[in-house]
């Protein structure tokens, strides 16, 4: 009766991306999966290949009043909630027409996989530089 308590105890604390050993405990964290990258072998990867090109592909360079294109930097604080949802906290930068440009494109990223800790949804903060 002892044995099955001590196996049933066992098996029911269990929990995928935890592991103890001893008096430690190590607790494993997946970054959220971009769709399309669900297959992938190396999904940490794919999120950033897939992210640089929504940036290549949907960020619309704003220009002066000349007509001429104006670049700059910024510097992107986010993160991808527990339901897969990207936030926006802040983007940072000197040029005002490129930060709102940044801010528009970040609103097309798609919904994804939350990313999880010890096997449970939670929310990956993220800091983007970006020379644009």
């Amino acid at each position: 009766m002892f044995c099955f308590f001590l196996l049933t105890g066992t098996f029911v604390f269990a929990q995928d991306d935890v592991d103890v050993k001893g008096n430690t405990i190590t607790v494993r964290e997946k970054a959220p999966v971009w769709p399309g990258c669900e297959g992938s072998e190396d999904q940490k990867t794919c999120f950033n290949q897939k992210l640089m090109e929504h940036v290549k592909n949907n960020y619309k360079y704003p220009r002066n009043d000349k007509g001429e294109f104006i670049r700059g930097k910024v510097v992107v604080k986010m993160h991808v909630d527990e339901e897969g949802k990207t936030f926006v906290n802040s983007v940072k930068g000197d040029q005002k027409q490129v930060i709102a440009a940044v801010e528009n494109m970040l609103k097309k990223i798609p919904e994804m996989k939350p990313g999880t800790r010890g096997g449970k949804p939670t929310k990956i903060s993220y800091t983007l530089p970006l020379n644009l």
